[in-house]
């Protein structure tokens, strides 16, 4: 039966009666988001279920439904269901209590549309689901605690002193060369005493010898295209969320049972932080996979995605669906998710996907509610300037970046300086291909933001700039290389591929590598590889082992980043005050850094030939040479004045004052 009216209240508690149309319109089946919508719906209480062995309290915002029923199953995966009926307790929000212990129990809502059409979804808000994500469940979060499953790690330092290393759980332990008990799994990540073919170091070891401090792991939220049932049957990154607060079942040992991929998440973390490495989550709440059947979209059709002033999806992600991060329930649901990882699963830091399609309000209350947990949680996104609907000083992007303090932009400026950009099939060079005239912008890009211009990135401090030259998108540095430079040698494609590296590694900000990247991953040419096999997509572990070299000159810039402060300055004063560029043209950049105790070189000749270089005369250690480093046995150069760098290389000297 169509509903005509319905009953709202006030701000001051009075009821009154509203024509259903005004806030739906039948026709397009889409709420009409007015100014005042958020005013009269918006709802701050606590949504999803709150869980106890006595009862369970269930509340859905859901501004389109008349009436809403709770549906509660049997069995797991049994169709053996009841339906009670929930009671709004604010304008379009619904909540009841069941008085019962619920824990393991499957549930839907049934939201009554005013047409008098209704439909069963999974909770927006669920934190557990049944097989694929098709049911949401009620589960005891207590239970899922691994042994010694405590606090959080402590604060870390700051974000210049993270090293990060992007990895996608499947690839990791994916390869039959290391014959992981856990393949593909959560707790393949942790699994210990791994090894190569040839008897080398995999795996975690592998992770816990490279010395770095973060571990970035693509999507592990449950995401859609993959059959949690049949793992390897198709391949995905994960970049198509479908419940956003559930650990992605495929990487759990038994998907089928909602708590066992919760725990196994958790034991991963924890794994790790006993290892003394942290956890950064990539979340992708910039659209979701399929709006059509989404939750969000069965809760508030039209509400949590944004439009084009003619009704049109706005489109910004370029796959056909932005999310409308500005209006308070969507911020609110963002902000609700991010808390609820760090919270309950620990997380250490967060990468947000394409960032720029959010507002410049909604980063910055994340930032807020992580600093209520741990100001030392990491922010870091993709700022990219993209074409959604959202005024241009209220995106999320670079330009921008002067209002975000501590969210950090991935600079694309200094990668593309190095190897040229990836777009238009990827012919563009750069300066360590060849490329004129990029001298001076890769010595800008060194200096974290410090004299960044403004028209093309307003970052304040270093803190707000993640180094890369390669991540899981776009062609990995090596296959780039081979593109650019057919006829290159491999001893010659090394050298360049080493000295782009160093560029990106050495640059003032927050380093990133992208697992792999350190023995010369490829992808076979491909340049997105988000659903292409496991034959493209796995790590590669004899690679590794046949380039060691490589292996042991990124541990090396590693070791020496740090534990030398000078290469991590925390502040743009820092650098302004400690490090001056002293050569910036015929295909080389040469910077200093300098404190009351030491004197560093950092010489960077993408020439293919040697250089010589003048310095102060003086004692010196030359710490990276030929592509090796040696901080523990440095070579002395004993009164010099100049130093020769080799082609396509990099040299760091030290001199102690």
């Amino acid at each position: 039966m169509n509903k005509k009216v319905r009953h709202y209240r006030d701000h001051a508690g009075a009821s009154y009666a509203m024509p259903i149309t005004d806030i739906y319109s039948p026709e397009t089946d889409r709420l009409k988001i007015g100014p005042a919508f958020d005013e009269l719906f918006a709802y701050d209480g606590v949504l999803g279920v709150q869980y106890s062995p006595q009862a369970s309290l269930f509340r859905l915002w859901s501004p389109v439904a008349v009436s809403v029923d709770l549906v509660l199953y049997d069995v797991l995966y049994s169709n053996r269901k009841r339906h009670l009926p929930m009671q709004e307790v604010a304008n379009g929000t619904f909540e009841i209590e069941v008085t019962d212990d619920l824990d393991n129990t499957a549930y839907m809502y049934a939201v009554h549309y005013p047409d008098g059409s209704f439909i069963e979804t999974v909770d927006p808000y669920a934190t557990a689901v049944t097989l694929n994500g098709e049911r949401s469940v009620v589960v005891n979060l207590a239970s899922t605690n691994p042994e010694n499953w405590t606090n959080r790690m402590t604060a870390f330092s700051a974000p210049t002193d993270a090293i990060i290393y992007e990895a996608h759980i499947r690839d990791f332990t994916f390869s039959e060369q290391i014959k992981a008990t856990n393949r593909a799994k959560f707790l393949g990540v942790i699994e210990e005493g791994l090894k190569t073919t040839n008897g080398k170091t995999a795996g975690f070891d592998y992770l816990k010898e490279l010395g770095i401090t973060h571990l970035q792991l693509l999507p592990m939220y449950d995401f859609q295209t993959v059959d949690e049932k049949y793992q390897f049957a198709s391949y995905n990154w994960g970049y198509d969320p479908q419940n956003y607060n559930v650990p992605e079942g495929s990487y759990a040992t038994d998907p089928s049972d909602p708590k066992t991929r919760i725990r196994e998440m958790k034991q991963m973390v924890q794994g790790l932080h006993d290892a003394g490495i942290r956890v950064i989550m990539d979340v992708v709440y910039n659209h979701v996979y399929e709006p059509i059947g989404h939750p969000f979209e069965n809760v508030a059709p039209g509400y949590y995605f944004r439009q084009n002033p003619d009704g049109s999806p706005s489109n910004g992600t370029g796959v056909g669906n932005d999310t409308a991060s500005e209006r308070l329930m969507m911020r609110r649901y963002i902000v609700d998710s991010v808390r609820y990882w760090a919270e309950e699963y620990h997380i250490d830091g967060f990468r947000f996907d394409l960032m720029g399609i959010h507002d410049v309000e909604t980063m910055l209350e994340i930032r807020a509610a992580l600093d209520e947990i741990d100001p030392s949680i990491i922010m870091i996104g993709e700022g990219w300037n993209l074409d959604t609907n959202l005024p241009a000083d209220q995106k999320a992007n670079a330009k921008n970046a002067h209002q975000m303090p501590r969210i950090a932009h991935f600079n694309d400026a200094l990668r593309t300086a190095i190897k040229g950009r990836d777009m238009d099939g990827g012919h563009d060079t750069g300066i360590v291909t060849g490329k004129s005239f990029m001298e001076q912008w890769v010595a800008i890009n060194q200096q974290g933001g410090a004299y960044y211009p403004q028209d093309v990135a307003t970052y304040q401090e270093p803190d707000q700039v993640v180094q890369y030259i390669e991540a899981h998108d776009n062609f990995t540095l090596y296959d780039k290389l081979k593109l650019n430079m057919p006829s290159d040698d491999e001893t010659t494609r090394a050298k360049r591929h080493l000295l782009a590296q160093s560029m990106a590694f050495l640059a003032q900000g927050i380093p990133f590598i992208h697992a792999g990247q350190e023995f010369f991953r490829t992808k076979q040419g491909v340049e997105n590889s988000y659903k292409s096999p496991d034959a493209i997509n796995f790590f590669d572990w004899e690679l590794k082992d046949k380039n060691q070299f490589a292996v042991d000159y990124m541990k090396g810039l590693i070791a020496l980043r740090r534990s030398e402060p000078l290469f991590r300055m925390q502040t743009a004063d820092q650098i302004i005050r400690h490090m001056s560029i002293l050569k910036a043209d015929y295909y080389q950049v040469v910077w200093q850094l300098e404190d009351e105790d030491h004197s560093y070189y950092v010489l960077f000749n993408a020439n293919g030939n040697a250089v010589s270089f003048d310095i102060e005369l003086g004692d010196y250690e030359l710490l990276v040479k030929n592509q090796t480093v040696n901080l523990d046995h440095p070579e002395q150069l004993k009164n010099s004045s100049s130093i020769v760098v080799d082609g396509f290389s990099t040299t760091i000297l030290r001199m102690k004052k």
